[in-house]
């Protein structure tokens, strides 16, 4: 049976929604590889899927584009939202993801906060291999680290435009001190209330933006002491805001747009795990 499918963005940070609901997951590693190819699929950083589920609107569940999982996608998660928020003609829901139930909203000026939990910053959380200080790692830089329902590590930097994010961020992003790997961020402070962010993004390379790492970012930020509550995160494809008020959620604010609609193969459905080369959508629309 076809799948549909809508492509999305927010500041460029791209994903692709696949909604799921009365029906069968039809998601799997290797589709999710398949999908995520930019030459042969669709192309994303992240896919989420849309499912039922009994204590919120829906339930989420989201995969890289090198078809492993992760627990949390702050620019998928507003997708989701600014998506089910016109359909039922709403400007508020409920979704519930691995990281908990997380309260959506539409903003007076179109864009769509999310609840994105709380951050961990336990070493065993984060995952770290061994005990150490999260706020400073003992690694080159002392970057700090927390979780988001992925891992983080945020570096403070005096000038972004001299650093080489594509030859830096694939061997951090696997040092042995992240037995998960980690997201990878690189943070020039403009002023207390806005930085400059750059991401190295754990099994997707170099994003125009994600809405999780611009909440890792911002929140290690805050607890050094950097940062206010509020911080504008300006990253390539556009700029989100991060609120934290030092306990309880973060609130991630920003915006997001449909860039067009298609249906996936019925050949590349059936025929995935063979790794044959058919074309991976038919009909796209704008």
């Amino acid at each position: 049976m076809p799948l549909s499918f809508h492509k999305m963005h927010a500041n460029g940070d791209d994903f692709v929604v696949v909604d799921s609901r009365n029906s069968l997951n039809p998601i799997t590693s290797a589709l999710a590889r398949r999908l995520g190819d930019r030459k042969r699929g669709i192309g994303f950083n992240q896919l989420a899927v849309i499912l039922d589920c009994a204590d919120a609107d829906a339930r989420l569940t989201f995969w890289n584009a090198d078809g492993s999982m992760l627990d949390a996608c702050g620019s998928a998660t507003r997708g989701v939202a600014d998506l089910l928020m016109r359909e039922s003609s709403v400007t508020r829901l409920v979704l519930r993801s691995n990281r908990g139930l997380l309260t959506c909203e539409r903003t007076s000026n179109a864009a769509i906060a999310v609840s994105m939990g709380e951050p961990l910053f336990g070493w065993a959380n984060i995952p770290l291999a061994e005990e150490h200080d999260t706020v400073a790692l003992p690694l080159a830089g002392t970057p700090a680290a927390c979780s988001m329902g992925n891992p983080h590590c945020t570096y403070f930097v005096d000038d972004l435009t001299a650093l080489d994010i594509a030859t830096l961020g694939p061997v951090l992003e696997i040092n042995p001190l992240f037995p998960s790997k980690t997201n990878v961020h690189f943070v020039q402070i403009i002023d207390r209330k806005r930085i400059r962010l750059r991401i190295w993004e754990r099994g997707g390379g170099i994003p125009l933006g994600s809405g999780s790492c611009c909440c890792g970012a911002a929140v290690n930020g805050m607890r050094r002491g950097l940062l206010d509550d509020t911080v504008d995160v300006e990253c390539d494809g556009g700029t989100a805001t991060v609120h934290w008020d030092g306990s309880g959620p973060v609130f991630l604010t920003g915006p997001v747009a449909h860039s067009f609609s298609g249906v996936i193969a019925d050949s590349v459905l059936s025929t995935t795990s063979t790794g044959l080369p058919e074309p991976a959508t038919r009909s796209a629309r704008l």
